[in-house]
């Protein structure tokens, strides 16, 4: 995989996003532990997915080499958020709740399993040291006021 350090913020990204998936996994439906562990990764989901798109895809979109990429990937982030809408309007403790959790797991890890197999490399074979650098500063930036804006923005058809 690519090693410049956007990269490698992604990919730390994922890792944690992977450890928390799992632990929900695990969560039984009673009790406030999965909401807990739920409202965390939501909010983890969509301020990843926010910085991610502000940063690396934006300059992706801009190249037409590797906008066919970026537009799918983008077009996955959507539909992890319709996802996470979804079970927000779930009960937690419901099997149905459950359900739909692996349903989004399952694509997120494959969309993940995805950009770190195929786009990062690809991406890395088209960008300069310049502009890699220049858009780990921009996601090292975003990230933390995506999460600020992730706790009173929700995900699905609610966000604007």
């Amino acid at each position: 995989m690519a090693d410049a350090r956007i990269f490698q913020d992604l990919k730390a990204d994922h890792d944690r996003q992977r450890k928390m998936l799992a632990k929900l996994g695990d969560t039984s439906g009673k009790g406030d532990e999965r909401a807990k562990l739920f409202e965390e990764l939501r909010k983890e989901l969509q301020a990843h997915a926010a910085a991610e798109e502000e940063s690396l895809y934006a300059t992706m979109l801009a190249c037409p080499e590797l906008r066919d990429e970026a537009r799918h990937s983008v077009s996955e982030h959507k539909e992890v958020d319709d996802y996470l809408g979804e079970l927000m309007d779930l009960e937690i403790s419901s099997e149905e709740w459950l359900s739909k959790f692996g349903e989004m797991r399952h694509r997120y890890l494959h969309h993940i399993d995805e950009e770190e197999e195929d786009m990062f490399p690809e991406a890395a074979k088209t960008l300069s040291d310049e502009a890699e650098a220049r858009l780990a500063r921009v996601f090292e930036d975003r990230k933390p006021k995506e999460l600020q804006l992730a706790e009173e923005e929700k995900p699905g058809d609610e966000r604007e």
